[in-house]
């Protein structure tokens, strides 16, 4: 049995869900979303709860539930609250500018690098090395935060590069300090 798909899911007030075709619509203040919905699984929207519940008990459809259910569950939450991801550029001279729905950001190399924003993700930058990317959609949201973190990796030696807020490197001994 799933722990996570039996779980209930609360509805927040302003939040609507709709289940048809194999879809999930949610509909509420920060936007709407929509996502297709694993096989097997079948929803009971209730007025202020949504229970997920498996159609048969075999090992493929338990693996389904709880996937389900975290998906309709960060829907909900996206769509009442919206999420937030804070990211951190350490080294000298990094810094990042917004320009509009644009981000700059100077890494250490010749130019600096432009990043568009995709639809639905916000930027804000608090300090020159600190940016909080704000969405609705928890997928959209961390595939921008990857693709900003591949602009310039956190490496291994210096600890230099774009990284999560309070994300622990491992730090790997330089050539002189491994004897």
């Amino acid at each position: 049995m799933s722990r996570i798909g039996k779980k209930p899911i609360p509805l927040p007030q302003g939040v609507k869900v709709e289940w048809k075709d194999g879809k999930v619509l949610v509909n509420g203040p920060q936007g709407k979303l929509e996502q297709l919905m694993p096989p097997r699984v079948l929803l009971e929207i209730g007025k202020d709860e949504i229970l997920v519940k498996p159609e048969d008990d075999s090992r493929l459809t338990r693996s389904y539930w709880g996937l389900a259910r975290t998906l309709v569950a960060n829907m909900v939450t996206g769509a009442s609250q919206g999420f937030t991801r804070v990211l951190e550029l350490v080294g000298t001279g990094y810094k990042v500018e917004a320009r509009g729905q644009t981000l700059a950001f100077s890494v250490g190399y010749s130019k600096p690098v432009e990043f568009p924003l995709p639809p639905g993700i916000s930027a804000q930058v608090e300090k020159a090395n600190r940016i909080e990317l704000k969405g609705f959609d928890k997928e959209q949201l961390g595939q921008t935060v990857a693709v900003i973190r591949g602009i310039r990796p956190p490496d291994a030696y210096k600890g230099k590069g774009i990284k999560n807020l309070g994300e622990v490197l491992r730090r790997k001994v330089g050539k002189a300090g491994g004897r």
